[in-house]
This record gives structure tokens, C-alpha cells and sequence, in this order.
């Protein structure tokens, strides 16, 4: 069975909807300390208030992508007013369906800053040896099935994605002789407020769903395994969550 203590603290961003929220309420029901990053404080007092322990969910209303230079900083700052890392969930992100033709600049870089730049910059952060434990620190980050399926019109979501698990491979290299552990999780689609109202479109594609749509406990499972020394011996890995079908 996995268990944490309330010593073990652990940075989830995206903390106050879908996948975040999810792998913060189960961390801290596992006994973890959990320090929340989203954007919204009233949805992250709302995460807070259905957590099992709520003495040890702590909440950061931060915009990731405001300075994404300054995140190391910022990492080293939460460090001090909670003390050492025991790991981190990168759970924030945003989707984005836009075919090539009415593509710009401005559109790509929004998608890489929240689900590129400032994943790598956390972890860099997460993983300066003055902000975690040491041996034993583990990191999760959530990528996409759309790394590997690239529908048409997800170009600079999948892009985005498929650059966050290539260089969590490369940073896992770096730093498992530390001891830390580096992995991602690559859901398909999962019931989430971002997917809410897509009842016609999960018809349509319950052709590659033979075990339905994914729930989001069903990712922060994943997270809270790999994050836990019952992954210890797991790094660098990249898991596919998706029903069993979509590839």
C-alpha cells in the first residue's frame, strides 16, 4: 500500500481542477504534505476544503507563465517557507485545437510557456539539491497521448508535449545520480472540466476506449505511484494511459 507522511511535501501545480486537483486530494489523502499551485485561489480553497487532512494543503495562487525565468527562484523560495521537496507533480497545462492555417506565434508560444517552459523551469528548480531531500526525490509531469496519436489540429499541443517527455528523459539522465527520479504520464482523454459537455464527441470515439473514458483518480494513481518509493527503481519511463486502445 502507498503512504506518505506529512514530512514528505510534495509541489502540485494545477492543484485547483481535473488532473491536478485530483493527484493533490489522493497525495494528501495518502498522508503527503501538499503545497497547491493553480491560478484560482477560490477553486483552490474549494480543493483544499475536500481534502482529507486539510491541515497539510497548503495553497499558492501563482500564474506559472508571469516570469517562467524566475521559477527556479520561486521553487527555491517555497523551499524556504516550507522546507525540502520531497517531489513534485507537474499537473498544469492547457489544450488547444487549431489547424496550421490560422496558427501564429503568439498562440504556440502561450501552449509551450504552460506546458513546456515552465514544467522544465519547475523542475530545475525542484531538482537544485538546496530544494529537495536528496535520494529518494521523485518528479512526475503530465504529457499526452497526443505526443504519440498527433490528430490533425493539435500541432502545437502534441508539439509541446512530445518536447516536455523528450527532455524529461534527457533530465532524468542528469540527475538519477542523485537519486532522483524523473517520469511522465501520458493520459488520452479523461473526464475533466476541460472536457465537460463532450458527451457526443466520447460516443464517437468509444471505439478506442474499450475500458471508457478515464477518470482523473485514474492518473493521480499513476502520479502518486511514481511518486512513492514503491516506484524506486522506475525512471525515465514515459506511461501511456489510455484505455487500453488509442494506440
Amino acid at each position: 500500500m502507498i503512504s506518505f507522511t506529512s514530512e514528505q511535501r510534495f509541489i502540485v501545480t494545477g492543484a485547483s481542477s481535473g488532473l491536478g486537483e485530483a493527484a493533490a486530494l489522493l497525495l494528501n489523502e495518502l498522508g503527503a504534505s501538499v503545497i497547491g499551485i493553480a491560478r484560482n485561489q477560490e477553486r483552490l480553497e474549494a480543493m483544499k476544503a475536500t481534502a482529507k487532512y486539510p491541515e497539510n494543503v497548503f495553497l499558492e495562487q501563482k500564474d506559472l507563465t508571469e516570469n517562467i525565468k524566475g521559477l527556479p527562484a520561486y521553487v527555491k523560495a517555497l523551499k524556504e517557507k516550507y522546507g525540502k521537496f520531497q517531489g513534485l507533480a507537474y499537473c498544469a497545462g492547457i489544450s488547444q485545437i487549431q489547424p496550421l492555417q490560422f496558427l501564429d506565434y503568439n498562440d504556440l508560444k502561450k501552449i509551450f510557456d504552460i506546458n513546456y517552459f515552465a514544467p522544465v523551469l519547475m523542475i530545475k528548480g525542484v531538482a537544485d539539491k538546496r530544494c529537495n531531500i536528496g535520494a529518494g526525490t521523485s518528479i512526475v509531469a503530465i504529457a499526452s497521448i497526443a505526443a504519440f496519436a498527433r490528430d490533425k489540429g493539435h500541432l502545437s499541443y502534441a508539439g509541446s508535449k512530445a518536447a516536455l517527455s523528450a527532455s524529461l528523459k534527457c533530465i532524468s539522465k542528469e540527475v538519477i545520480g542523485r537519486g532522483i527520479r524523473v517520469n511522465c504520464v501520458s493520459p488520452s482523454n479523461i473526464k475533466t472540466p476541460m472536457n465537460t459537455g463532450m458527451e457526443d464527441y466520447e460516443e464517437s470515439q468509444k471505439n478506442l476506449y474499450p475500458l471508457g473514458f478515464g477518470e482523473t483518480k485514474d492518473v493521480a494513481n499513476m502520479i502518486a505511484f511514481l511518486l512513492s518509493d514503491k516506484a524506486k527503481f522506475i525512471s525515465g519511463q514515459n506511461y501511456v494511459i489510455d484505455s487500453g486502445g488509442v494506440l
